[in-house]
């Protein structure tokens, strides 16, 4: 019997996913416990249509993430840091700090989390670090750290 999944299953499939299974195991357990749907074609139709609108949001997502791109990529950040005579900075850069720049000089609110600076930042100087959107869409941007 095949069953569209409405929810990930372990050694099963994922969800939205069409795969065959033994009778008693679909009418049994899945389809009671609403892990699945029998594959018909109202269902199938249904299952489609959710396809749909799941790539349309994706779209819309990777639109939206093009944009922030872009808007990163326009110049360089600047982010202030106390310095000593020798140029060196007091303490280091850390992405609360590149994620607070961002939002001040670019207007776009960006989780810490998903900033990952590429060395560690003890000098003033132009620097890059990695920012991961998730789904595989990630940037490299560069800021410079001045003297306040």
């Amino acid at each position: 019997m095949e069953v569209i999944l409405i929810q990930d299953v372990d050694n099963l499939g994922a969800a939205n996913e069409v795969v065959k299974v033994r009778n008693g195991y679909a009418r049994n357990y899945l389809i009671p416990q609403k892990i699945a749907l029998e594959a018909n074609p109202s269902n199938m139709r249904m299952l489609e249509e959710r396809m749909k609108q799941v790539r349309k949001k994706e779209e819309q997502m990777l639109a939206e993430i093009n944009q922030v791109i872009s808007k990163l990529k326009d110049g360089p950040l600047k982010i202030g840091a106390k310095t000593g005579t020798s140029g060196k900075i007091f303490g280091s850069v850390t992405p609360l700090q590149l994620s607070r720049a961002i939002r001040e000089q670019k207007g776009y609110e960006i989780d810490r989390k998903k900033i990952h600076l590429i060395d560690e930042v003890k000098e003033l100087g132009t620097h890059k670090a990695n920012i991961d959107f998730g789904n595989g869409n990630s940037t490299e941007i560069e800021f410079e750290v001045v003297g306040e």
